[in-house]
């Protein structure tokens, strides 16, 4: 009888390697870090890690992030098995002197490698990802975009327009970052423009389409409310992270004083991160990405927290393929989904074998096993300009 404090190993399925890839995005200065993790029985599964943004420098960044998880793989996963997804994450999360310390780059690092996992046990029973975490509940799953800018200083009626562009390709919602920096009381004419921009939207596309503000974090609490109280006419669907998501009372004094719901999440890592917010009823809509706050089933714990909210979750996608693979596991099988970030560039469908199936506005899930996609390592390898390997 084994003791029941004990794992008892799997002697057959072992991840005994690992290939690292980070590829640059043509045209852009984005870089997507790839992880393939390989078992015994030659099997691979396919991770990403995401970092937001896209600066000259970035490349030296991806570095860290490779650094980091080449020594989270050695130090916790090397040898195991992908079946102890749970072990694992407990093992990252509590063993040594950086227990409980949840960062960027480490919480980041092991996503690629807890998404990689879920790939690798999928194809090895032959199901998508999404049916080992509870079955579909949707057979389709709604997405919004970005509607690109420049916003200041152009003309509302021509941000319109491309509102309009956007809904007639199949959108049912976009989202737009018009004010761009911090703003604060003494820029009244700055709100007065992002009012005339949302007004010129909103009466161009009626009601046929959904209209986010996805702000960063831009504004001190007083102004913020001030802002969401000109916009509440205009019946926005969210307010996006009007001040800082690390201050949760400012983020719920927000939400007490404004009808539009606040949305906030894509910074945040970890489910203990988003308890507070949800402890202080400070957000209605939740934005994890499993790429960014610990993996898919931090991810699914982290929608079931907000569900005992009557909250729903709006994942995050900012990064490549494997990225958006990754949320549409958890879309799938997840009662209080409400819409999939879906910020899809070209070569997404050039870096899989076969493409996201995305239809006037809405993916259709693979029936694939594990996360239902696999790359296309000829484009990969073209594009690569950091390779590490054991």
């Amino acid at each position: 009888m084994t003791p029941n404090n004990q794992i008892v190993p799997d002697g057959r399925l072992k991840i005994d390697g690992f290939e690292i890839f980070v590829v640059k995005v043509p045209n852009c200065l984005r870089r997507w870090l790839f992880l393939l993790l390989k078992t015994n029985n030659g099997n691979v599964g396919y991770g990403e890690c995401c970092w937001h943004g896209d600066w000259p420098g970035i490349l030296e960044s991806a570095t860290i992030y490779v650094e980091e998880i080449k020594l989270l793989l050695r130090r916790f996963v090397l040898g195991k098995s992908p079946y102890i997804v749970e072990k694992l994450w407990q093992d990252f999360y509590l063993s040594g002197h950086s227990s409980r310390v949840a960062g960027p780059v480490n919480i980041a690092a092991f996503s690629a490698i807890e998404i990689a996992c879920w790939d690798l046990i999928g194809k090895e029973l032959g199901q998508p990802v999404y049916n080992l975490l509870g079955g579909m509940v949707r057979d389709k799953v709604r997405t919004y975009c970005y509607l690109p800018g420049p916003f200041l200083g152009a003309d509302p009626k021509a941000i319109a327009e491309r509102a309009v562009a956007q809904l007639e390709r199949g959108y049912t919602a976009t989202k737009l970052d018009p004010v761009e920096e911090f703003v604060s009381e003494d820029t009244l004419p700055r709100l007065d423009e992002v009012e005339a921009i949302i007004k010129a939207i909103r009466e161009a596309v009626g009601s046929r389409c959904d209209l986010m503000l996805g702000t960063h974090g831009q504004f001190d609490t007083h102004t913020a409310i001030r802002f969401a109280k000109r916009l509440e006419p205009y019946e926005l669907a969210w307010f996006e992270e009007p001040v800082p998501p690390e201050d949760v009372e400012a983020m719920s004094r927000v939400a007490r004083a404004t009808s539009i719901p606040i949305a906030a999440g894509e910074r945040l890592m970890t489910k203990f991160s988003f308890a507070k917010l949800m402890e202080r009823q400070a957000v209605s809509i939740y934005q994890p990405d499993p790429n960014c706050c610990g993996g898919i089933l931090e991810t699914k714990k982290i929608a079931a927290l907000a569900d005992c909210h009557y909250a729903v979750i709006a994942p995050h996608m900012y990064g490549g393929p494997l990225s958006l693979a990754a949320s549409i596991q958890v879309d799938v099988c997840t009662t209080n989904f409400y819409i999939q970030e879906n910020n899809v560039l070209g070569f997404h469908d050039e870096v899989l074998k076969e493409p996201v199936r995305w239809e006037r506005g809405f993916i259709k899930p693979s029936p694939r096993p594990g996360l239902g996609y696999e790359l296309n390592m000829a484009v990969v390898l073209k594009h690569s300009e950091v390779r590490s390997s054991s």
